[in-house]
């Protein structure tokens, strides 16, 4: 004998539709991580990225623009005026700005920049590995109080510190407008924030793989030269993009500590120069800005990859 099945109309499967989502419950409220997550990944959010981020390239393309127009537009007209005479762009300013033994040539101090920049970056990455070595896998009395104390130095201005220095380098080490004076300067500047991210990347690092080194035979130097320092990669390139950064752009340092001098001076300082109310070539100031930015763009871009990995050691486990 079969049993007669009922006829699926729409107000049945209305019904049992209605059913089903009585026995699963009440809906979930979506939590703050996830309600956040839809508004800025909403249209209105969209908009007002691409907003801000064209209202901040905004002046980038000014510039730009402005370094290939020649000297009477610039003095006579604004940047957005070049599409009523697209023929007048030129690349003489970025070859005055370039040209060797010129008054304003900045081909010198771009090599002065480099010169500056490479050891001010590699000195206190290596120094502060070796700290943070120390501070992570040896243990000695005081370790704690004295990582807490470098750290700290980390909120010390470093104008506080520039007028003893000087006095330091001339007086007592006789180096006067060297490059040694801002080498050793920016090495100092920089060592608690590199200790600091290096020593908390290594502290992430499984502490099996050390003693499984030690039982192998292998002392501190061994450890740290063929096991750590490969390992270290992310966080030495994004601390290498934070100091190449700030050593490249930097003009206080080197001004204080090496002035004018055309010898020894970076392009920021040439650029500075150019900028003065009695610079005599102000009209270059945006083919050199372009110059001197190239270098920290092709930097970033080259390591970006490392960069966020970098950023996060220490804050995250596993």
């Amino acid at each position: 004998m079969s049993t007669l099945e009922p006829t699926a109309t729409p107000e049945n499967v209305s019904r049992e539709m209605e059913e089903t989502t009585e026995k699963k419950g009440p809906k979930r409220k979506q939590s703050a991580t996830g309600t956040a997550a839809s508004a800025l990944s909403s249209r209105g959010a969209s908009f007002v990225a691409v907003l801000i981020a064209v209202l901040w390239t905004t002046p980038t393309v000014g510039l730009l623009i402005t370094s290939f127009r020649s000297q009477r537009d610039i003095q006579t007209s604004g940047w957005w005026t070049f599409w009523q005479n697209p023929s007048g762009l030129t690349l003489d300013n970025y070859a005055e700005a370039l040209a060797p033994g010129s008054s304003q040539g900045l081909a010198q101090y771009f090599v002065n920049t480099i010169v500056i920049t490479l050891p001010a970056v590699v000195l206190p990455i290596f120094l502060a590995s070796l700290a943070a070595y120390a501070f992570a896998w040896m243990p000695f009395p005081g370790r704690d109080a004295l990582f807490v104390a470098v750290f700290a130095l980390q909120i010390v201005p470093i104008q506080i510190a520039l007028v003893p220095l000087l006095d330091i380098y001339v007086n007592s080490l006789g180096f006067g407008a060297s490059y040694w004076s801002v080498w050793l300067s920016h090495t100092i500047f920089a060592l608690p924030l590199a200790t600091f991210l290096i020593h908390n990347f290594m502290r992430e690092l499984p502490a099996e793989l050390i003693e499984a080194a030690r039982v192998d035979g292998a002392g501190h130097v061994g450890i740290f030269f063929k096991i750590l320092l490969p390992l270290l990669t992310p966080a030495l390139a994004a601390f290498g993009i934070f100091q190449f950064l700030w050593v490249w752009n930097d003009l206080l340092v080197s001004l204080v500590f090496l002035g004018g001098t055309p010898d020894v001076a970076p392009i920021t300082v040439r650029i500075a120069e150019l900028a003065g109310s009695r610079g005599s070539a102000w009209y270059l100031l945006s083919a050199g800005a372009f110059i001197g930015m190239i270098v920290p763009v092709v930097v970033f871009l080259a390591l970006q990859r490392f960069f966020v990995r970098g950023l996060l050691a220490g804050g995250l486990k596993g």
